[in-house]
């Protein structure tokens, strides 16, 4: 079985710059992280992985260069094959050329069964590129899923967790789940791996090599939906001190809170 994985560098923090021209994350590889619901995705994989001999992992992202940091931390995690799909031209790209992007990706790697993604990003929160990869693939995919059932040379069964109810939905392959954290936990990079991968091959995919080299598809180009202006907030901090006996203070709290509408 062939599994890929979807990873993302984000931000670690929310101390980040804005290109006050296109008004995109400014992205240089410094104070980031792998996207923390990829690493349930990841977790998932490696279950997945152990549930059929001979089965893969390949991760693959897309972003600048300094994104193969992630693609590393994959491996030392217990990845196979790893791919960075980067181009200039990317920049800028929505959330829908977010996902054509990697879906072209997947078509360019190939021979695959399962693609998983994370729920989600936590720079942008919107959880639409698993499910528009699988559109773009036409395949068929399964959101929220917290367990491998079963798994079968034709597909698996799978449970998805919602706010009222769980699901077992039985999906073909080759399919696309995104995956909620549920009761998984992503199990640590390993030292010796990271002795083992560090210098491993890491796929370098650029807009001429993928399936649709039309840059008109990619990037800001290729985003429907764009940002008029984008800053990070002001943050204020504001403290007011009151002194008097206990019962002053306690009168002194409950008509701030009545004024705010809080009571």
């Amino acid at each position: 079985m062939n599994i890929i994985t979807c990873v993302k560098q984000v931000p670690a923090s929310s101390q980040v710059d804005v290109d006050p021209d296109t008004g995109v994350l400014i992205r240089d590889g410094n104070n980031v992280k792998m996207n923390p619901y990829d690493l349930y995705a990841l977790e998932l994989s490696f279950q997945l992985r152990d549930k059929r001999a001979g089965s893969t992992v390949h991760t693959v992202t897309m972003g600048p260069p300094s994104a193969r940091q992630v693609l590393l931390e994959s491996f030392f995690m217990g990845g196979d094959e790893a791919t960075l799909v980067s181009d200039p031209r990317f920049a800028g790209a929505d959330v829908l050329a977010t996902a054509y992007t990697l879906s072209q990706l997947i078509r360019t790697i190939g021979n695959f069964d399962v693609v998983v993604c994370g729920k989600q990003t936590t720079d942008g929160d919107t959880a639409q590129v698993g499910p528009e990869i699988a559109e773009f693939l036409g395949i068929p995919h399964v959101p929220y899923v917290i367990d491998i059932l079963n798994v079968t040379d034709r597909g698996m069964r799978v449970r998805s967790i919602y706010d009222a109810h769980d699901e077992i939905v039985d999906v073909a392959f080759p399919c696309l789940i995104t995956v909620e954290k549920g009761h998984l936990v992503p199990r640590l990079p390993s030292y010796r791996r990271k002795l083992a991968y560090r210098d491993h091959p890491i796929g370098l995919v650029a807009l001429s090599d993928l399936v649709d080299p039309n840059p008109d598809h990619y990037g800001l180009k290729g985003s429907p939906t764009q940002v008029e202006a984008i800053f990070p907030p002001d943050k204020r901090t504001e403290s007011v001190r009151h002194t008097g006996t206990k019962t002053e203070l306690a009168q002194t709290l409950f008509d701030l809170l009545k004024e705010s509408k809080y009571v």
